[in-house]
């Protein structure tokens, strides 16, 4: 199924060299100088640092949301500097869903109507979308909730009906821009558990952008940044491995 049944040629993600500045007035502001890493298929990767380090451009770079100043971005084997930007927006629509910290929901539609907008886009049909779109919701657990509209719902609730959202087009890449920021404690456990198990049963790659220190011990690998650079790159022993008894 999608990533899964796509060859393993080398990493889902690489980035060589990559730079990016940003000018405001006479201020030019480096963010990222130089920066390679590669991120590989099936996984769920996460880069924490702390505000302002780079991490949340990185993953617009990434993604193709932002281009480069200098070196290159290769996803899913396309060199993303070399579409242009009909190419780049459809290989975001076939291949890449998001999850952002502010939700972004639409006020009036419902769970069920959130999830099925961007597939009539990918071509399906009505009953096709809506089976899609139910399919996607039961999956984060929203199928009760699933005629309710955004003021109905609680945050937690929002953020699982974003991720169905982005899981019903069958995504190759994931990536997720502070999913747990503005949840308490339990409802962001149930969100990193829900892109963790993505990532493990259908094979996507989930790129995760956090300063929360609760999502480090459920991924699967974390780059730490800081001023633009990659400071750590490790993989921390399963939850499974770890003393259960302690405490968030």
């Amino acid at each position: 199924m999608n990533a899964l049944a796509r060859p393993a040629a080398g990493p889902a993600l690489h980035a060589e060299g990559i730079a990016k500045a940003f000018v405001s007035g006479k201020v030019r502001t480096q963010v990222l100088d130089g920066l390679s890493l590669s991120i590989d298929a099936g996984e769920l990767t996460l880069i924490s640092g702390p505000s302002g380090c780079g991490k949340s451009t990185l993953l617009a770079i990434l993604s193709g949301l932002q281009k480069v100043d200098a070196g290159r971005v290769t996803a899913l084997g396309s060199e993303l500097g070399q579409l242009d930007s009909r190419a780049l927006e459809r290989f975001r629509l076939l291949h890449t869903g998001f999850v952002f910290q502010g939700f972004n929901l639409f006020p009036a539609l419902s769970a069920r109507e959130q999830v099925e907008l961007p597939l009539h886009y990918l071509g399906l049909s009505r009953q096709q979308a809506r089976e899609r779109a139910v399919q996607s919701l039961e999956e984060v657990g929203m199928t009760p909730r699933m005629q309710l509209r955004p003021s109905e719902l609680s945050g937690g609730e929002k953020q699982r009906v974003a991720i169905a959202r982005a899981l019903a087009k069958r995504p190759e890449l994931l990536f997720a821009d502070e999913p747990t920021s503005a949840l308490d404690a339990a409802n962001g456990q149930m969100i990193i558990d829900i892109l963790h198990r993505i990532a493990r049963t259908h094979g996507t790659t989930v790129l995760c952008v956090s300063h929360d220190p609760r999502l480090i011990r459920h991924a699967d690998r974390v780059l730490a940044m800081e001023d633009g650079r990659i400071l750590s790159d490790r993989r921390p022993a399963p939850p499974a491995a770890m003393d259960t008894g302690t405490a968030s």
